[in-house]
């Protein structure tokens, strides 16, 4: 694991802020020059703490307006069974995330958006009852959010440099 001085942590937090920002605008607002910021940079890349740069759309604005959360049961606990079903719905670009969770009936939480209920629908009947071993699913509809952010939290992370 790669120590984080402060340096580190306010590039960090720019580019969470703003994953496109230039080298050189980057150096401006952390107070280095280009050359070292762009090799702190290629560090953390290297790293693997920069994954990768991606640019976030507007669901609601793309007429993606109905978002659920659904909780998935499984007939069986194997890893076959738990293979076939994540590959099937990583091939949904309806999911956009996926994820095991424990202290709850369900085994999966899937997170969804669609244009709209009839969407939801088809996206339910059509594909996710059909796979083999979905025995459970409930769903919940996001009223609102309230947060909704990819930036990790890196104040607790700040190393004594």
């Amino acid at each position: 694991m790669i120590k984080l001085d402060r340096t580190d942590r306010r590039i960090l937090e720019e580019m969470q802020l703003n994953g496109s920002i230039s080298n050189l605008e980057l150096a401006e607002k952390i107070g280095l020059s280009p050359s070292p910021c762009s090799r702190r940079v290629k560090a953390l890349v290297e790293a693997g703490i920069i994954g990768h740069t991606v640019t976030l759309l507007n669901a609601k604005a793309l007429g993606l307006r109905l978002m659920a959360l659904i909780s998935i049961s499984m007939d069986r606990h194997t890893p076959e069974r738990f293979n076939a079903f994540e590959g099937a719905v990583k091939s949904y670009p309806e999911v956009l995330e996926c994820l095991i969770i424990t202290g709850s009936t369900a085994d999966y939480q899937l997170k969804v958006v669609v244009q709209d209920m009839e969407a939801y629908q088809q996206f339910l009947l059509g594909k996710l009852t059909r796979l083999e071993g979905v025995t459970g699913v409930h769903s919940s509809f996001v009223m609102r959010e309230v947060v909704n952010t990819n930036a990790l939290p890196l104040g607790s992370l700040l190393s004594s440099s």
